[in-house]
């Protein structure tokens, strides 16, 4: 059977929406698919009171991510931490050499047996190799994370820093998504980054199209990445062990 790579959504899995970008990526490997909310419930009143227990609390930057039916939960860092715990495990028990975690928002240490990666550097430090010194334009998910988003951005690339939000989970994500890459643009943008595991590879050419700019996506960067240290770990598992002459 061939290596597995982990792929732990901050909501349920599987990702309809991943599959066929994910493919490509993996080079042989098998998706190992989990989600943090795979165990709750969000229909009726239970699904309710889920939201309210796992929503942002007060001054904490928002998340986003899509649950199985397609429609998508506003999420805080913390009511998820022991959630992303338990679906780092279970990629491990189901033979995961690599675990990723598909978010690009910033978590706290997640205990793991084997190499555990986090979207977020992975992303950050991709972008900020090829983009150099150039004005960089961030598309986020939320209005109300574009204050967050463009801080910790600016914080890690020299240039000039912008952040426009388009929602990859709405009805009419791609008009958002275009739209926002065209202000960036306008702005003065060099690059545009898509930086949430939500965004395709077709909101991609959307907004490439739209802003006529080099666009990157984060679910590519990170799992590209996350992609070449599974197959890295499998091979040293593989190797014979050398022996003394």
């Amino acid at each position: 059977m061939a290596g597995g790579l982990g792929l732990v959504t901050i909501g349920q899995a599987p990702r309809a929406d991943l599959a066929g970008d994910v493919e490509p990526w993996l080079g042989g490997l098998r998706p190992i698919e989990h989600g943090a909310l795979d165990q709750d419930v969000f229909a009726g009143q239970e699904g309710e009171r889920t939201r309210a227990e796992l929503g942002p609390v007060e001054g904490e930057a928002p998340l986003i991510s899509r649950l199985r039916d397609g429609s998508s939960v506003v999420l805080g860092h913390d009511a998820l931490a022991p959630r992303m715990r338990d679906a780092v495990a279970r990629c491990e028990a189901d033979g995961a050499g690599a675990t990723l975690l598909l978010c690009t928002g910033n978590f706290p240490p997640v205990p793991a047996t084997r190499p555990l990666l986090y979207a977020e550097p992975l992303v950050q430090q991709g972008v900020r190799a090829v983009t150099g010194e150039d004005p960089v334009g961030i598309v986020c998910p939320l209005p109300a994370q574009r204050e967050d988003v463009a801080r910790r951005w600016s914080a890690l690339l020299p240039g000039t820093v912008r952040a426009e939000p388009g929602d990859p989970y709405a009805a009419d994500a791609h008009a958002q998504i275009a739209g926002a890459a065209q202000r960036l643009a306008a702005a003065g943008c060099r690059w545009v980054v898509l930086d949430c595991i939500g965004y395709t590879e077709a909101m991609r050419a959307k907004a490439a199209a739209a802003a006529g700019l080099p666009t990157l996506l984060a679910r590519a960067l990170a799992i590209r990445l996350a992609a070449e240290v599974a197959e890295a770990t499998q091979a040293t598992q593989e190797a014979p062990a050398a022996t003394g002459g």
